[in-house]
């Protein structure tokens, strides 16, 4: 029925109704070096990081960093190299041991657990993947896979069947035998994702798990990801020094400089409204069209003719609102096509029905479809492009001047860190 659709959904991090944070850092702060105390003394006076180093040789690496990480999203902790992104992360399954502050998984304090307590919270909540890969050489894909099963206890039948499993979910079906001095780089990215995953962790924590791979691999990588991270629904907290990465994989982002935080937001909220010259500069250079979404320039699909209304009812409405065009739909808001104020007005000369003049060749999208595909939609298409989710449900309308306006905005930046 629809032409040129496109379908790029994306799973809600949350309903309306609030929910707690799955993780919840309060004043997080990190010092590598001697004399910690004269370090923080040194930073609440106001001096910079490095002015503190050059006194006291250490590296205030956290500056009392506090967020909240939702259940199911992507956030992303993005920063150039020595911002603190990987050491927040370390910090929050104990790898690097905090100097001060506060770090709630699922409400538990994970700073203040014993060594076995934190053992078991890091085996059944948390699961890590490293750039490094951090494969188990001298063993098979799958016994690597298994792994973590293995530690817990898990009887070997049970271990290797869920290993199996999951090797079959990120691609990997097949290869249980081999050994991982045999596999691509994205294939050991992949065993390495099907280990953390196998536990069923609620949380997975990735240290620039794709930096070493090349682009066409990594962008494979990042699409998995968000497959998986679609079908499951864990949380993701995603360290990367790639502003394109980041944006194309996270719900939320953090931008770090200096161990602390400069603007937390929506990869839309950080490139159309940059806190300071800062993020200006780095989000500066940004192809806006490659990641907004429909959802972000879509206006509400107002007004609408219900399909049992005649053609009167929707001319009155055309020219109500100044429209040539109105989409039509059910009492369930399903998309049924679109009706134009010259075929109205010809029908209630010749005496049509509505479903005479319904328009159904229209170009349809996803709410999560990207502005670069849009654009080449509305180019080709005389009227504008329809919002819908999988259910054929309208949710938005957009038209040239929806996407004109967002591209200006980009424009507005550019101009102002030039």
């Amino acid at each position: 029925m629809w032409r040129n659709s496109v379908i790029f959904e994306k799973a809600p991090i949350n309903g309306t109704t609030p929910v707690p944070p799955i993780v919840s850092i309060r004043g997080l702060t990190k010092v590598f070096g001697p004399d910690t105390a004269k370090t923080l003394e040194l930073h609440r006076s106001g001096r910079s990081k490095r002015e503190i180093y050059e006194e006291t040789g250490a590296t205030l690496a956290l500056s009392d960093i506090s967020l909240d990480i939702l259940p199911g999203e992507i956030f992303v902790l993005m920063g150039l190299s020595g911002s603190g992104k990987s050491t927040i992360l370390r910090c929050i399954n104990r790898l690097i041991e905090p100097t001060n502050g506060e770090i709630r998984i699922g409400g538990e304090d994970i700073v203040g657990m014993s060594r076995d307590e934190l053992r078991e919270t890091r085996r059944r909540r948390l699961g890590m993947i490293f750039q490094s890969f951090a494969l188990l050489p001298h063993r098979t894909v799958l016994d690597n896979v298994a792994f973590g099963l293995e530690i817990q206890g898990i009887p070997p039948d049970e271990r290797f069947r869920k290993a199996a499993d999951m090797l079959d979910m990120v691609g990997l079906g097949g290869y249980e035998a081999s050994m991982p001095g045999e596999l691509s780089g994205g294939m050991k990215q992949r065993v390495g994702l099907a280990r953390a995953l196998t536990s069923d962790p609620d949380i997975l924590l990735m240290d620039e798990a794709f930096s070493a791979l090349d682009p066409l691999i990594r962008r494979e990588m990042q699409d998995e990801l968000l497959d998986l991270q679609q079908r499951l629904g864990k949380t993701i907290i995603f360290v990367t020094h790639d502003l394109d990465e980041a944006l194309k994989l996270g719900d939320r982002i953090a931008l770090m400089k200096d161990g602390a935080i400069v603007q937390v937001g929506t990869p839309e909220e950080i490139l159309t409204n940059p806190k300071n010259a800062y993020v200006e500069k780095f989000v500066a250079d940004v192809d806006l069209t490659r990641v907004l979404s429909a959802s972000d320039v879509m206006r509400r699909p107002e007004p609408v003719a219900q399909c049992t209304a005649g053609p009167r009812v929707a001319l009155h409405l055309m020219e109500e609102h100044d429209i040539q065009g109105i989409f039509v739909v059910t009492r369930q808001h399903l998309l049924r096509g679109l009706v134009t104020l010259e075929g109205a007005a010809g029908a209630i000369r010749e005496g049509k029905q509505m479903a005479d003049i319904l328009i159904t060749d229209l170009s349809v999208v996803a709410p999560d479809a990207s502005l670069a595909d849009i654009i080449s939609l509305i180019v080709e298409s005389p009227h504008p492009v329809a919002v819908a989710d999988d259910t054929g449900r309208l949710r938005g309308i957009i038209s040239r001047g929806a996407i004109l306006a967002a591209l200006a905005r980009k424009e507005e930046v550019n101009r102002a860190t030039a």
